[in-house]
């Protein structure tokens, strides 16, 4: 039984949603519109959304309903009128209403396959004995649909059973490529694969690394983001912090906890929502009700394009939400047939007078509805597009292009088959589904926008996209603004995309920000967008984003740790606060003890001159004279040449003085001692033999200087360890001679040697008298000198760690040097300059003595200074004279 066009109009007033559940049991007819002709077209649209439970259909679908249908009814209008395509051949329609379900699109569906059906009629008869005659069933050729992936996929396992082809304006699922189980699948529009391609190019054009995925359950969301994983896993450089699923059936505050979800991993702002646009709204809803209009950043795919139903009072939350949409091109034909749909003149449509009323906020006056008085009473003069919102929808383009792909594969098919016959011939009826097929892969013709329609082997469209962003500050109109194109690879006016509140720059949605200049990426195991930022340290440069490496011994880090650069090298300078005071006490000794040489030498024969032993006196006041000398090489810079005057000079000046002190103090000493016990003076006690034994002593320095000079030649290093704090900006290598600590106490430790013998005749010869000799100023001279070194050593290695220890040590060496060079001058020959100057009345000569009286004399001296000591101690006692 089939509903006549007047009766379905009839019928127009109840729509699905009003229609039992029980109704396709009690076997009534399924609503769907029939449009008389020689070939029948199968038709399938979502007129209606998803009911709640119970219920298999919703409200109406403006624009994936009624746009689409209606652009079915176009372009069947159009070939009709066309004579040169299918000419006296009229294209008919059975259209149906799939209420955005698949279950309840296939038992819809069911009517396109009622003629291929076998019946066994064998044993029915008439009334009258004789066999019944049954109404010829309508034959469906091919079927233009479904909207939804999960709807044609359903659709099309049964249509493969009766080999009816099926070519769909908007299901992209990469799963219905599959032709071993999709065999009569076609489609006008690129299959997801692409669309992820497409969307994976756009995330990573936009620098995110770390995003959300959302899918409507089902094989189209499902499908598309298995394909979006796949390929951003294959593309890498994009990880995916979680992939949510949608349910069929959300329950109460589902959407709540997918936007929970989603804020566990705040960072992944970008969010790929491969959903329907009821998901979709739901989701924004969701999300603003969370107080989060600006955070999320989304990427829809083509179920979202550039709809305004989807985002219908979320706008906020929609703004900035960049959007994927097969290419098309808004058709003015179509525009114009619409807008001129009137309660009057479509009558075909048995679901328009539903459209009426929701587009125009209007109620009809309809048999068995009860008229609601909150609403106000439809006129029928109400205008589309003058009267309400118009905007064609997105895919009425690939709606006509599917029809007229139908169309052309059914001429090209007439043409083979029934060559030169009008309408359709014997060879055509009924229609080979298998043979059709073919037909519907080969064709090739410019579609409705201009561009090329055509099928791979796979049965898919080539994959163009528009890309869209919807857009609301700082636009004169908001909506969706085109913003780029893929075809294979991406064109995209990065420049044109704005953000929430009207920002141009693009937000970030990464799971770790780009690390510091100088920091390696330590990565979060499992996931390669994650990482920790861990500063390359002290001495450590960047080697590569992973690694940091140490810099060579004689580099430094940059201060942005990205390479090394070579340490800066240093050395005392002469403008040094450390150089300048071993400097000014150096001059002033030199000085000093210059004048000391020239005043012996101006009085060279005077009595203090003679008496203080000339010969030794002048090889003692140049070796004071090197002692200051050798701060000036010390604080040099280093070379070949210096660090040999360094080495020589260093123990030499100390060596000469305190040989020179040793010899005066050990020939008194073995003088007065020899006293004691005869009147026969000592041997080598004469001037020559004094120089001999000096210069005896001071070879034994030379020696070891030359030894030292032959096996370690002297030349310049540069320490970088010395000076290599924590900090590297502060680390400098040390220009320096060869000269190590030990080294360096090693060359002084004969000089010390000599300097303590000599202090302990010092002490020996303590009580021989003044008048006599120079014993006790040599003795003074020795215990300063041994205090001043003394304090030399803790200051000297105390400062061993300390990053100033070049500085500090030189310093320290110098100075104590120019100290106890000064304590010799200033003990043994000051006070002798000062008499020859300012006083030389005194420098007369005396009576003189024999040796005998002399040493008499200093032990009676010596007796009578013991005696006293005992008295003073309350002691006497009587010693022998041992000078007797």
């Amino acid at each position: 039984m089939h509903f006549k066009l007047d009766a379905v109009f009839k019928n127009s007033t109840q729509t699905a949603s009003w229609i039992p559940a029980s109704r396709a049991q009690q076997g009534t007819q399924p609503q769907s519109i029939k449009i008389e002709g020689d070939i029948t077209l199968g038709g399938l649209f979502p007129m209606h959304s998803r009911g709640p439970a119970g219920i298999p259909c919703g409200e109406i679908k403006r624009e994936k309903g009624i746009h689409r249908l209606e652009a079915m009814l176009y372009a069947l209008d159009q070939i009709n009128s066309d004579p040169e395509l299918l000419p006296n051949i009229t294209l008919g329609a059975r259209i149906l209403d799939t209420c955005s379900r698949d279950t309840y699109a296939l038992e819809q569906s069911l009517t396109f396959v009622q003629a291929l059906i076998q019946k066994d009629n064998s044993d029915v008869r008439c009334s009258n004995g004789e066999p019944p005659i049954f109404p010829k069933p309508e034959r469906v050729v091919g079927v233009i649909g479904a909207s939804g992936s999960s709807v044609s996929i359903m659709v099309a396992n049964v249509l493969r059973l009766f080999a009816i082809p099926q070519i769909s304006y908007a299901s992209t699922a990469p799963e219905l490529s599959d032709k071993s189980r999709y065999e009569f699948f076609s489609r006008v529009v690129p299959p997801d694969s692409y669309q992820a391609q497409a969307m994976v190019d756009i995330v990573k054009n936009m620098g995110w690394n770390y995003v959300s995925t959302l899918a409507s359950e089902g094989n189209y969301g499902e499908s598309g983001v298995d394909a979006f994983l796949q390929i951003s896993r294959e593309a890498g450089g994009l990880c995916i912090a979680q992939s949510i699923r949608i349910p069929r059936e959300p329950r109460p505050g589902e959407f709540d906890k997918i936007i929970k979800r989603l804020m566990e991993t705040s960072n992944a702002r970008g969010v790929i929502i491969f959903a329907n646009e009821d998901d979709i709204k739901r989701v924004l809803q969701a999300a603003k009700k969370a107080n989060l209009t600006g955070h999320f950043l989304f990427v829809g795919s083509d179920s979202w394009g550039s709809k305004n139903s989807a985002i219908e009072d979320q706008e906020e939350v929609a703004e900035g939400a960049v959007t994927i949409l097969p290419k098309r091109a808004s058709i003015d034909g179509f525009d114009q047939y619409f807008t001129s749909r009137s309660l009057e003149n479509n009558r075909r449509n048995i679901w328009f007078a539903e459209f009426w009323e929701d587009d125009f906020k209007c109620k009809l006056t309809r048999p068995g509805i009860k008229y609601d008085p909150g609403r106000r009473k439809c006129t029928g003069d109400e205008r589309i597009s003058r009267d309400s919102q118009y905007e064609q929808e997105g895919k009425v383009q690939f709606v006509i292009d599917a029809v007229y792909a139908m169309a052309h594969a059914l001429h090209s098919m007439h043409l083979d088959l029934c060559a030169g016959s009008m309408g359709v011939c014997e060879k055509m009826d009924p229609v080979d589904g298998r043979m059709l097929l073919q037909y519907i892969r080969s064709v090739n013709f410019n579609g409705s926008a201009g561009t090329g329609v055509m099928f791979n082997e796979n049965g898919d469209a080539p994959g163009r996209y528009d890309i869209f962003q919807y857009q609301m500050s700082n636009v004169s109109n908001p909506g969706y603004k085109n913003i780029g194109q893929w075809t294979n690879h991406l064109r995209l006016n990065s420049e044109e995309m704005q953000w929430s509140g009207g920002d141009r720059k693009i937000p970030e949605s990464v799971c770790s920000f780009p690390c510091e200049s100088g920091e390696r990426k330590k990565m979060v195991k499992g996931v390669p967008c994650c990482w920790h930022c861990e500063l390359c340290d002290g001495y450590q440069y960047l080697l590569d984003e992973f690694t940091c490496d140490m810099c060579p011994f004689d580099m430094r880090p940059l201060e942005n740790r990205t390479g090394c650069r070579p340490t800066p090298i240093i050395k005392l300078e002469w403008s040094s606060p450390w150089a300048i005071i071993p400097v000014f006490l150096a001059i002033l000794g030199i000085l000093a003890t210059t004048g000391a040489i020239v005043t012996f030498i101006r009085f060279n024969d005077t009595p203090i001159v003679r008496a203080s032993g000339r010969e030794l006196s002048y090889v003692l006041l140049t070796g004071i004279f090197l002692i200051y000398l050798i701060t000036f090489f010390m604080i040099a810079e280093p070379s070949v040449a210096i660090c040999a005057f360094r080495r020589l000079f260093l123990g030499l000046g100390m060596c000469i003085s305190y040989a020179a002190m040793l010899t005066k103090t050990n020939r008194i000493y073995r003088i007065f001692e020899q006293g004691k016990k005869s009147v026969t003076p000592p041997k080598f006690i004469s001037p020559t033999s004094q120089l001999i034994i000096t210069f005896i002593l001071i070879s034994v320095q030379l020696l070891a200087v030359f030894i030292w000079f032959g096996v370690i030649p002297p030349h310049t290093i540069i320490d970088y360890e010395e000076q290599k704090p924590p900090n590297p900006e502060f680390a400098r290598g040390i220009l320096k001679c060869d000269m190590s600590d030990l080294s360096l106490i090693l060359c002084l430790s004969y000089s010390i040697v000599l300097m303590i013998t000599c202090t302990v005749y010092a002490i020996k010869s303590r009580g021989v008298p003044e008048t006599f000799n120079e014993a006790k100023p040599i003795g003074f001279t020795m215990y300063t000198t041994c205090i001043i070194w003394l304090a030399f050593v803790p200051i000297f290695f105390g400062t061993a760690q300390s990053t100033e220890k070049m500085f500090i040590q030189t310093t320290t060496l110098t100075v104590s040097m120019s100290l106890s060079a000064t304590v010799s001058l200033g003990m043994l020959y000051i006070p002798k300059v000062y008499v020859i100057i300012f006083h030389p009345e005194q420098n007369v000569q005396k009576r003189k003595r024999s040796f005998k009286a002399v040493v008499q004399a200093a032990t009676v001296t010596t007796h009578l200074s013991l005696k006293s000591n005992d008295k003073q101690n309350g002691e006497s006692k009587v010693e022998p004279d041992r000078s007797q």
